[in-house]
């Protein structure tokens, strides 16, 4: 009986063996991924001089809500990958606040939708956490409130920038994991979309974005 089954065992072993190193190469960081994001949100004036838009040392501040997507292929300890994501948040301009009108150069307004599409590249502190950067575009809006209230008027700035930041991810098991974040966006270019869709041409502005966020998701 032991001649029967030393073979079988050191067969199995050999099929295995391949699917383990497959496995302890790939790790829990490789494939299609989406993810909920929260976190805190700050958008401020800049301190380019130059800017076409006023420089004034204020900013607004909010609740960052999004979704993400994203593929990473884990390349043995390095890991590469292409996100997007779309947030919104809840930052605006405080009409009734001690000081005057905080507008940080754009009037009243509040947090229109962001979009970033972007890579990251990452090393693996341990087989179950990521350290990465990340870097890419994005492209958000800041919507016009209307006179002393909170209404919008169909009216927007669109601004145009890149982002960079990093994080670290930790798998939870081989489908979830958790990460926390930090991403500094540069806005330099603007246009003013109208509610008949109508934009102008573009100018230059000077604005800065802060945001620091923690996320979950999944793979596939």
């Amino acid at each position: 009986m032991r001649k029967v089954y030393l073979p079988l065992l050191l067969a199995g072993s050999a099929v295995a063996a391949p699917a383990m190193a497959q496995t302890a190469v790939d790790g829990p960081f490789t494939g299609p991924r989406v993810e909920l994001t929260t976190g805190y949100d700050n958008v401020s004036a800049g301190s380019d001089s130059d800017s076409d838009i006023a420089n004034d040392d204020q900013s607004i501040d909010g609740l960052l809500y999004g979704v993400g997507v994203g593929y990473d292929f884990n390349a043995g300890g390095v890991v590469l990958g292409v996100e997007g994501e779309y947030s919104g948040s809840t930052a605006k301009v405080d009409y009734n606040n001690d000081n005057g009108v905080n507008t940080f150069g754009f009037g009243r307004v509040d947090t229109g939708r962001d979009l970033y599409v972007g890579a990251r590249a990452g090393i693996l502190a341990n087989p179950q956490t990521l350290v990465y950067v990340k870097g890419g575009y994005t492209n958000s809006k800041l919507n016009v409130l209307a006179g002393n209230t909170n209404e919008t008027t169909d009216t927007a700035f669109k601004l145009d920038g890149w982002r960079i930041g990093g994080g670290v991810e930790r798998a939870i098991n081989t489908n979830t994991f958790a990460k926390v974040e930090y991403r500094y966006s540069k806005y330099s270019d603007a246009n003013i979309e109208f509610a008949n869709g109508a934009t102008t041409e573009d100018f230059g502005i000077d604005t800065d974005r802060h945001q620091v966020v923690a996320s979950v998701g999944w793979r596939f």
